[in-house]
C-alpha cells in the first residue's frame, strides 16, 4: 500500500490512535531481563517500532541503509525525490532538543537536491516514567514549520564556540513561544541565506548559493 506522509500520519494518529498509548522498554540477555529507564534509546526504538508497524500494515517503504544519512524512510520506493520521511522524537517535559539537519550540509544539499526541502518530519513527543513511556502527541511537519528565527541568527541553530553545527527546531506547538515557525518555505530559505551571510565561515559563499538556487 503506497501512502504519502499525510496519509501515513492519518492512519497512525486517527485510525490507529497512537496518541495516549503506553509502552514498556525492556532488554533481555540470556535469563536476565531488565527495565530500561534511560531515554537515550527511546528515539531509535520508536523508529524501529514505526518500521514494524508499517510492515504490519503492509505500507510500502524503503529504509535508508545508512542510519546517519537523510532520510530515514522513502515512502515512494519508485521516485526517490518524493515521499522522504524523517522520524524525530523528544521528551515532552524537556521540549524538542533534536537536530533538524546539519547546517552546512543541508544548505549544500539544496543546490543539487532541492526536492529535499519538501520532506516530511514525523515527530513523536513522549513522557517517560521508569521504563514506561506514553505517547503524548504526534505531528507531521515540513522543515520550515519546525524552524524559526532566534536572537542570534535569522534561523535557529546549534552554535558552539562560534561554530554553527545544526539547524534546531523552535517550539512550534506553543502559542507562548517568542519566535514563531516560518510561514512558508520561501521565508525559511531566506532565513537560511541571511544566516549564511552573517556567519563568517559561509559569508563568501552566499551569493553563489543564492544564484544557484535561482537557477535550480
Amino acid at each position: 500500500m503506497k501512502l504519502t506522509g499525510e496519509q501515513l500520519f492519518t492512519k497512525l494518529v486517527d485510525e490507529y490512535q497512537i496518541i495516549g498509548e503506553k509502552g514498556v522498554i525492556n532488554f533481555s540477555l540470556k535469563n536476565l531481563t531488565i527495565s530500561v529507564e534511560t531515554k537515550d534509546t527511546v528515539g531509535n526504538l520508536l523508529q524501529e517500532w514505526l518500521k514494524a508497524w508499517m510492515k504490519l500494515e503492509k505500507i510500502d517503504f524503503e529504509e535508508n541503509t545508512n542510519s546517519q544519512s537523510f532520510p530515514d524512510f522513502h515512502l515512494d520506493t519508485e521516485n526517490k525525490k518524493k515521499g522522504l520521511l524523517e522520524v524525530k522524537s523528544f521528551d515532552w517535559k524537556r521540549g524538542p532538543g533534536f537536530d533538524l539537519a546539519n547546517f552546512d550540509s543541508y544548505c549544500n544539499s539544496l543546490l543539487e537536491s532541492a526536492y529535499r526541502i519538501d520532506s516530511d518530519y514525523l515527530i513523536f513527543a513522549y513522557q517517560m516514567e521508569g521504563s514506561r513511556i506514553t505517547i503524548v502527541n504526534v505531528w507531521l511537519k515540513k522543515i520550515w514549520e519546525l524552524s524559526c528565527a532566534s536572537g542570534t541568527y535569522p534561523i535557529k541553530v546549534q552554535e558552539k564556540k562560534q561554530v554553527i553545527y545544526n539547524l534546531r527546531p523552535g517550539i512550534w506547538y506553543s502559542s507562548k513561544s517568542r519566535f514563531k515557525p516560518f510561514f512558508a518555505k520561501e521565508e525559511f530559505i531566506s532565513a537560511l541565506n541571511e544566516t549564511r551571510y552573517q556567519y563568517p565561515q559561509t559569508r563568501h559563499l552566499t551569493l553563489k548559493w543564492t544564484l544557484a538556487k535561482k537557477c535550480a
